[in-house]
């Protein structure tokens, strides 16, 4: 990975439904099932076309149980928003929970790539996740392995502040760490801060940016070569997010103009990230949902798709007006 180059993917939200049948102890994101409203593929097409310049289509949807009645019109609607984004020449990435190995492989031939948080391991998060049926650490680490099996380029990451130890981090990434020794398909490990939402909403205070940035420099160095470590930049006080470049992140995720998990956080401009890192060395570049690397592990229309979505993306400078993809 170019030393001084840091990417981005130019991206739009699309929440298929905030319903989920978990209830972790930190979300703000989801709603009851009962309560949720379906997006519907007209309202999603709107969206699409008030975003002509988002290469990458995330698809971050609240889950439903297994084996519910309504698990096979949700994951209709999976497959359905996945080849709305292909059809108007978009790339969706899908983040929906644990799959079976026929969604999962069903979704791999219409997202050049996919992702799920490990979140992390140890008793802070066996407490936020008591009313979350879907993220034991086993049902979390045999969702990565399945992706693996199914040679799907995959994103993962960890949930960090909740009150973990250092150890357990060292232990999460670890096990990152021999997942892709062994199938090699994780193309981005994302560290992420835990921030509090709404009214309670606040920066990182410089105890908490060194703590991170720490663990950015272990991370860079216990993960296998290939794999991009990436931050969320809205959720870093902005001048400091050189110094996480410094310590070893190289990417930074989709942007789009609202942060759907946390909202009180607003996203910078990437214009106004461009000259930032510019004046320190660090050149910004978009990139496609799935990093080169993994381009040939892609089906030969997917892989066709992102190489001329990427042709764009090269040709097509970001506007001044940045938040506006």
């Amino acid at each position: 990975m170019a030393s001084g180059l840091v990417t981005w993917s130019p991206s739009v939200t699309l929440v298929p439904t905030h319903g989920c049948f978990n209830a972790c102890g930190y979300c703000s994101f989801r709603v009851p099932l009962e309560q949720a409203v379906p997006l519907s593929l007209r309202a999603a097409t709107e969206q699409l076309r008030a975003r002509p310049a988002a290469a990458e289509v995330l698809l971050l949807s609240g889950e439903v149980a297994p084996n519910a009645p309504a698990r096979k019109e949700w994951f209709a609607r999976l497959l359905q928003s996945s080849a709305l984004a292909l059809a108007k020449g978009r790339l969706p990435h899908t983040n929906a929970g644990p799959l079976s190995l026929r969604e999962m492989a069903a979704l791999g031939r219409l997202n050049p790539s996919m992702g799920l948080m490990l979140e992390g391991v140890g008793p802070a998060y066996d407490a936020l996740h008591r009313h979350a049926p879907s993220k034991t650490l086993a049902i979390r680490l045999a969702q990565l392995e399945q992706a693996g099996r199914l040679g799907i380029p995959f994103t993962t990451g960890l949930l960090l502040g909740v009150g973990e130890t250092m150890a357990e981090r060292l232990q999460a990434l670890e096990l990152l760490a021999q997942l892709q020794r062994r199938w090699g398909h994780l193309q981005e490990v994302i560290l992420q801060p835990w921030r509090p939402d709404g009214e309670a909403a606040r920066p990182l205070t410089p105890a908490e940016q060194a703590d991170l940035l720490e663990l950015i420099a272990t991370a860079r160095q216990l993960l296998p070569p290939e794999v991009h470590l990436q931050t969320p930049p809205n959720l870093w006080p902005l001048e400091q997010l050189p110094a996480a470049l410094e310590a070893g992140i190289n990417d930074l995720g989709g942007i789009d103009t609202v942060d759907v998990i946390n909202p009180a956080y607003p996203q910078p401009a990437p214009e106004a990230l461009r000259q930032l890192l510019a004046s320190r060395g660090w050149r910004l570049v978009p990139r496609t949902c799935v990093h080169r690397h993994w381009w040939s592990w892609l089906p030969a229309d997917l892989r066709r798709r992102v190489e001329q979505r990427a042709r764009l993306l090269a040709s097509e400078p970001a506007p001044a007006n940045a938040p506006h993809l």
